[in-house]
């Protein structure tokens, strides 16, 4: 367990110089998995090739999100396509609205990326050729832009991920670099604060220059992603590191508590790093890039071009970390209830089992997926246990099937359990 030992002291060490001095509480979960198999009742299904109503007709589903009346919006449509939309089915899956559309004035989408919605039904679409994000009414109306300043593209593509804060604010949680934000929406404006700082596994060479060989830097391959999801209080859930490590923050990104597993990461091999390397490339080789009305320009192509030799050339000379990082996704349900996935190897496309834990830090069990009923992670959490996830029919075409979680998962393991340990840091 050394090298657990070190990636552990590493990240709390991180919390330190971030936070400051304050107490966190370490809880220490059993290492051994208690399987657990909730019943998911199936709600609604929409989509598919044999849709019985044209709204349903789906091209591609990119985002999905609940509001708090247990309505569903769908962002369908590529980014550039003439067809993007937004579509809102209600609790039962029966049509609601569909609005927003391609096009180049308010409101209309040049690259939609993105889509966020906020539990009074607002709805916010990222927008990357626009370089900001339109804001919607509940109804469906447009009502604004909101403009990133300064970075533009380059500042909106440091925000993946973005997650709405259920307080009442027009406020979402996203990171930049190893920075957790608030990004502040309400105004023409972003206006974002750093929340809390993760571990950074890569040493920060500082301001680059602008070239695009800086642009691109060194490559890592195994890196620990930093993950994390908005919690109904306020904080944040996080993972920053190899090991099984999630912080959890107070509304002032303080770090009250961690929760641990005793799981050993998977040590990387030559052989595994060889597999890696030749994944990425051929990843980068078959990623492609298009616009609505035609092809790029020439100038944009050139850029392209030069984007993707550079990119190769430092695949090529990929540096690994030494262990597989255990962590895959990071999630909370509107309870405050995580939902922790964990990886299954480098490469491999199967789904990893799910850790459950409780909003006090209790380990409620772990959920294997692949199933019917839970194929993989939900791509979205509703009120009331609702999960929605993302499918295709045997022609490829879109399916969205919406469960719904029983009140409890595991109740027998939601005891505190043998080998779960508390203890108080001050750091």
């Amino acid at each position: 367990m050394a090298a657990l030992g070190v990636v552990l002291g590493a990240t709390c060490a991180a919390v330190l110089g971030a936070a400051g001095l304050h107490a966190q509480e370490i809880v220490d979960l059993p290492a051994d998995d208690v399987s657990v198999s909730p019943d998911l009742e199936l709600v609604y299904n929409i989509g598919s090739a044999a849709a019985a109503a044209e709204w349903e007709e789906f091209t591609s589903i990119s985002g999905v999100a609940f509001d708090g009346a247990s309505n569903l919006y769908l962002l369908d449509g590529t980014q550039t396509s003439a067809d993007v939309r937004i579509v809102v089915v209600d609790a039962v899956g029966g049509f609601v609205n569909d609005f927003g559309r391609a096009g180049d004035g308010p409101g209309e989408f040049r690259a939609a990326t993105q889509l966020v919605v906020w539990e009074d039904g607002q709805v916010l679409v990222e927008d990357m050729m626009h370089a900001g994000y339109h804001v919607f009414s509940p109804a469906g109306e447009f009502e604004r832009m909101v403009r990133e300043s300064g970075g533009g593209l380059v500042a909106m593509a440091r925000r993946p991920g973005l997650r709405p804060e259920r307080t009442g604010t027009r406020t979402l949680i996203g990171h930049s670099r190893r920075t957790i934000q608030r990004v502040d929406m309400s105004s023409e404006d972003v206006r974002d604060q750093v929340l809390a700082e993760a571990w950074a596994p890569v040493e920060d060479e500082g301001p680059q220059s602008g070239d695009l060989e800086d642009m691109i830097g060194e490559e890592w391959g195994f890196e620990p992603d930093l993950l994390f999801d908005a919690l109904p209080s306020g904080g944040v859930a996080f993972s920053d590191s190899s090991a099984w490590a999630i912080k959890l923050t107070d509304p002032s990104g303080a770090v009250s508590r961690i929760l641990r597993r005793p799981i050993r990461p998977l040590a990387v091999t030559e052989e595994m790093e060889e597999m890696e390397r030749e994944r990425q490339l051929e990843i980068a080789s078959n990623r492609t890039i298009t616009q609505r009305g035609g092809p790029p320009p020439p100038s944009v192509l050139e850029f392209i071009d030069n984007y993707r030799s550079l990119r190769r050339e430092a695949l090529k000379n990929m540096r690994f970390f030494p262990e597989v990082p255990l962590i895959a996704a990071v999630r909370t349900a509107w309870d405050g209830t995580l939902w922790v996935q964990r990886s299954t190897g480098p490469g491999s496309d199967e789904p990893g089992p799910i850790d459950v834990i409780a909003p006090d830090g209790r380990y409620l069990g772990t959920l294997q997926t692949g199933t019917a009923a839970l194929p993989d992670m939900p791509d979205a959490f509703g009120p009331g246990g609702l999960v929605a996830f993302i499918g295709a029919d045997e022609l490829d075409v879109p399916v969205i099937t919406v469960r719904r979680l029983p009140p409890a998962i595991g109740l027998e393991s939601a005891r505190p359990p043998p080998g779960a340990s508390r203890s108080a840091l001050t750091m």
